[in-house]
């Protein structure tokens, strides 16, 4: 935890920007696995860590918005919760941790919300995304699933947008802290990657690495040599001569403060010729991209500027032709860069999204897009001077995608079809750096990890 003046700055910040009311903040449960004791490892709701620090679970945390008074909620350790986890702190010791004014037992918690309710107060609530959560919103305001699903607070939400968008000094160092961790991730999948391992090798490695870092991984590691398959968790697959592997992966800080680094490396230590050749349009859409990022200057725009590196890069080569602007307006490029730029990164690897992606990447100013590839850019909005986001573009040869285009004939005045054969199983690549927006552009975060050619060949060479 940060010192307490922390988190009482950050809810008088918060109350501030709400007109009224309570704020009711739940905090996570224990998750079961495959039965009650066997569970997920903890992970606390990042709002509520946000405003109070504490990664424990079954707590709520009131903020009176008139009195500007804070209760922390929860109930005391059994005998038996100290049997099998140990001592921990009370409920008084948490609350002076995190600065609250008092600390109330859940019967309490009760008593306070009717009270409310009869004074005709509202109580503001975030959209809950667990369903222990739903269940609990349900007993203590009398909520239906479809009214918490309808009614949580629009005002908190965007007041809580807001104010966890723009990351102070200390998260900053806390991602810079992770990044170090992910750091030393990627250099072991590159120095340990050779024919004949199992991706299932290295990527228990990389996962050993994130917590004796202190946290856990951010989020499940993508560890394949099928990086033509976006999110792929499976790492069954044993790695040959002549494979690529993408690594994206990243650790969380002790804090809870997430980092996201996409790396793709030869297993065998050296990109061949094909290889190279679209290793360098990505890598050049990446700095392409970069360069075009400061505040107030839309990322949707960025996101475009990447796609029409990769176009150009493919035009060489002979799999694409025609307009590069009209390629990219159309949408052309999205038969090889079907997902969006990056996103927001901080408490949470795709930060706020539980608050709503489009409240979260998008305004009035800059919509989403219904255009395939466009539409999964998850932040498209102009970012503002200290804002934390990922850039990551690709490039995939996705067989299925590539058939369903063909025989649709989609785009086929831009797209030589006939020229796809020879890269059919030729998988993706992908790389990514984290940056926070400046004054006047940005700043890419974390110590350097290899990622023009000779460094990542080297790398792979131990």
């Amino acid at each position: 935890m940060f010192e307490p003046d922390v988190y009482i700055k950050r809810r008088e910040q918060l109350i501030k920007s709400m007109s009224g009311g309570l704020v009711l903040l739940v905090g996570n449960s224990e998750s079961p696995m495959n039965y009650l004791d066997n569970t997920y490892p903890f992970r606390q709701d990042s709002t509520f860590l946000y405003y109070t620090g504490i990664s424990r679970p079954d707590l709520f945390l009131i903020i009176d918005i008139e009195s500007h008074h804070t209760a922390l909620v929860g109930h005391e350790l059994t005998i038996d919760d100290i049997i099998w986890s140990g001592s921990q702190p009370d409920l008084v010791n948490l609350g002076e941790l995190c600065g609250a004014d008092q600390v109330l037992s859940s019967s309490e918690l009760t008593t306070e919300l009717e009270k409310a309710r009869s004074q005709k107060r509202t109580i503001h609530y975030l959209s809950p995304y667990r369903a222990e959560t739903k269940n609990r919103l349900e007993k203590l305001l009398g909520l239906s699933v479809e009214q918490h699903s309808k009614d949580n607070s629009f005002e908190l939400a965007s007041a809580v947008i807001t104010q966890r968008s723009v990351k102070e000094p200390r998260e900053v160092n806390e991602i810079e802290m992770a990044l170090g961790i992910t750091q030393l991730m990627i250099l072991a999948g590159m120095k340990s990657v050779q024919p004949g391992k199992y991706e299932r090798e290295i990527a228990g490695l990389v996962e050993g690495i994130a917590i004796s870092g202190g946290g856990r991984l951010a989020y499940p590691c993508i560890l394949t040599k099928h990086g033509e398959v976006l999110h792929n968790h499976q790492y069954h697959r044993r790695l040959d001569q002549g494979d690529l592997v993408v690594q994206d992966s990243g650790a969380s800080s002790i804090h809870g403060y997430a980092s996201d680094i996409t790396r793709t490396y030869p297993v065998n230590g050296i990109f061949s010729s094909c290889q190279a050749t679209i290793y360098l349009a990505v890598l050049r859409s990446l700095e392409g991209a970069l360069s075009t990022i400061r505040p107030e200057s839309s990322f949707k725009e960025s996101h475009l500027a990447a796609a029409r590196i990769i176009t150009d890069h493919l035009q060489q080569i002979g799999i694409m032709q025609g307009d590069i602007d009209e390629s990219v307006a159309v949408g052309a490029h999205a038969l090889f860069f079907p997902h969006g730029l990056g996103h927001m990164m901080g408490l949470d690897v795709h930060d706020m999204e539980n608050l709503g992606e489009d409240f979260v990447g998008y305004n009035d100013q800059v919509h989403r897009s219904q255009q395939f590839g466009l539409k999964s850019l998850r932040f498209g909005r102009a970012p503002s001077q200290g804002y934390v986001l990922t850039v990551e573009p690709g490039c995939y040869f996705i067989t299925p995608l590539i058939d369903q285009w063909k025989n649709e004939k989609r785009h086929e005045s831009f797209i030589r079809y006939d020229m796809l054969s020879r890269w059919e199983n030729f998988g993706g690549i992908r790389i990514e750096e984290n940056i926070l927006v400046t004054s006047d552009g940005c700043k890419i975060l974390g110590p350097p990890i290899p990622k023009n050619i000779p460094d990542v060949e080297n790398a792979c060479r131990g």
